[in-house]
């Protein structure tokens, strides 16, 4: 199999799975809502910034990422 077809196969799994968590785990896991997250509320502006939560979406991105590179071998 060509292997950018094998990838593009695999990605889509990938993101199909991590929907699927999304949708479940929401109830549980309120990634945009963590503690750390910063929110300033003034009058007429909203200012929202989740560091927290793109932390723990880049540790989670590099660990799948470690894992294919390992396992792909």
């Amino acid at each position: 199999m060509n292997p950018t077809a094998k990838f593009l196969i695999i990605a889509g799994v990938v993101l199909i799975v991590a929907g699927l968590l999304w949708q479940i785990g929401g109830r549980f896991l309120q990634l945009g809502r963590l503690p750390g997250d910063i929110v300033i509320e003034k009058e007429n502006v909203r200012f929202y910034f989740p560091i927290v939560t793109c932390i723990i979406v880049s540790i989670a991105g590099s660990l799948i990422l470690y894992l294919f590179r390992f396992f792909g071998k």
